[in-house]
């Protein structure tokens, strides 16, 4: 199974560019997050057109959002209510075979690392911490420590140093603060997942998977940071085989500024 994830930063604007995507990359599944399109107004038909028969939206206008496109055959999963904001950031499906398949986009947090002055980040961390309760009564249940079960995302942290150009520079910057990479890792053992791309790729090598629309030339800069994830349960990451970043994507006519992580699974 070949599983992409990709924050496309509005589906209806860059479905050409998903369309690229597929005849390049032929993905069995592919996640993506904001794709700013309320249910009623989702291009169901032209995404069917890609040879992808089982889609699962979760939307609302005008921003955040998600969608599970797949060849294989699901079963919908409701998907909570994180934070009780009902804003459309998580989708949750089993596919045929018994593999759980978790979507999320997690909030930005705004520019304010600071959870009393700026109410973003405090949301941010709320749901940071609501995830980690979720996977750790999962784990208890011994759901995800035996299970089959992947998370994908633009989890929008970069934890590791070498996920980012410049730790130092950083280390109190939204997405690479101490206390984000502190409540991302608790999510990660609560669930006992396994970080799929750094299994292939370990550090030190620099991944990123997101650069700034600010920057003039992000090619000459190379500013980037990984914030967009493949996580999975130990029963999988056995048998993950490949994974890729695939860059090029920021090159392309009208980018998002995130580009698609692939992950190949045995």
């Amino acid at each position: 199974m070949r599983i992409a994830t990709w924050n496309i930063n509005s589906l209806r604007l860059r479905i050409d560019l998903l369309r690229r995507l597929v005849q390049q990359e032929g993905c069995d599944v592919i996640c993506l997050q904001e794709i700013k399109v309320e249910d009623g107004l989702f291009p169901l038909e032209a995404v069917k057109a890609l040879g992808y028969p089982y889609i699962r939206f979760h939307g609302m206008k005008g921003y955040n959002g998600v969608a599970i496109l797949s060849k294989i055959p699901f079963t919908v999963m409701d998907p909570k209510d994180w934070c009780l904001k009902g804003d459309a950031r998580h989708a949750h499906v089993v596919l045929d075979g018994d593999v759980e398949l978790h979507n999320f986009y997690i909030p930005a947090g705004g520019d304010i690392p600071d959870p009393e002055e700026n109410v973003k980040f405090a949301h941010k961390l709320q749901f940071l911490d609501e995830l980690t309760a979720h996977f750790a009564a999962g784990a208890k249940a011994g759901a995800s420590a035996k299970g089959k079960a992947i998370m994908v995302g633009d989890l929008n942290i970069a934890p590791l140093e070498d996920d980012v150009w410049s730790h130092k520079q950083l280390l109190s910057v939204v997405s690479h603060t101490p206390i984000e990479v502190e409540k991302l890792t608790a999510v990660q053992k609560a669930g006992k997942w396994v970080d799929a791309v750094r299994q292939i790729t370990p550090a030190p090598t620099k991944l990123f998977s997101w650069w700034s629309y600010r920057s003039a030339d992000w090619t000459r800069n190379d500013r980037g940071r990984r914030l967009d994830h493949v996580w999975v349960t130990p029963a999988i990451s056995k048998r993950v085989r490949h994974a890729t970043i695939l860059k090029d994507m920021r090159g392309w006519t009208q980018p998002s500024d995130h580009v698609a992580v692939i992950v190949d699974i045995d």
